[in-house]
């Protein structure tokens, strides 16, 4: 008899699946990397490195502008998260924070705040949701009904539309329109 329940491993299961639906509705690196980036820029700054005896102070006359910087990232990645119609105006300000922390909060937390900001603000201004897939008409679903305001012939209605499958789009002008004025369609 094993000592892992089934009910355990479904219910695991279950909230990976949550939660990777939930990742995929929002840019989530995006927010991710933006929140890294916060922790570097707005932590140094009051960071005491030892080394040995020696202890080196980082902090420095504009570590309130590093502090808020810091926080103000935080809040924006987790804004993506949560609110990601904002992402684009989420994305700008996380750019332009990690631009002004670069002389602010000591070279933007070494570059790695900075780098990380660039990245998390790019990914969120480049991010766009995803469309559900349409329904698609069962390949085996028999025949179109006829006998609708086409008549019985089955040929296209006042709409141009006949009930059976699209006609795909086509790349260019229409047939009749393609050697209008000597002019062709290359490919």
């Amino acid at each position: 008899m094993s000592a892992e329940s089934p009910g355990a491993r479904d219910r695991i299961s279950r909230l990976r699946t949550a939660f990777k639906h939930w990742r995929w509705q929002r840019p989530f690196w995006a927010g991710l990397l933006t929140l890294l980036a916060g922790l570097p820029i707005g932590y140094l700054p009051y960071a005491n490195v030892t080394l040995g005896q020696l202890t080196v102070r980082m902090s420095t006359t504009a570590g309130s502008g590093s502090l808020i910087i810091g926080v103000l990232l935080i809040v924006l990645g987790l804004t993506m998260w949560f609110q990601p119609v904002v992402r684009v105006f989420a994305g700008v300000a996380t750019i332009l924070l990690g631009l002004v922390s670069l002389p602010v909060s000591n070279f933007g937390g070494f570059l790695v705040g900075f780098l990380l900001a660039l990245f998390g603000g790019g990914m969120s201004v480049a991010w766009a949701p995803g469309e559900a897939p349409a329904a698609q008409p069962a390949k085996d679903a028999g025949p179109a009904p006829d006998g609708g305001a086409d008549g019985e012939d089955g040929a296209a209605g006042p709409d141009g539309a006949d009930g059976g499958e699209p006609e795909p789009a086509t790349a260019g002008a229409a047939p009749d329109q393609e050697s209008r004025n000597g002019r062709h369609r290359a490919g």
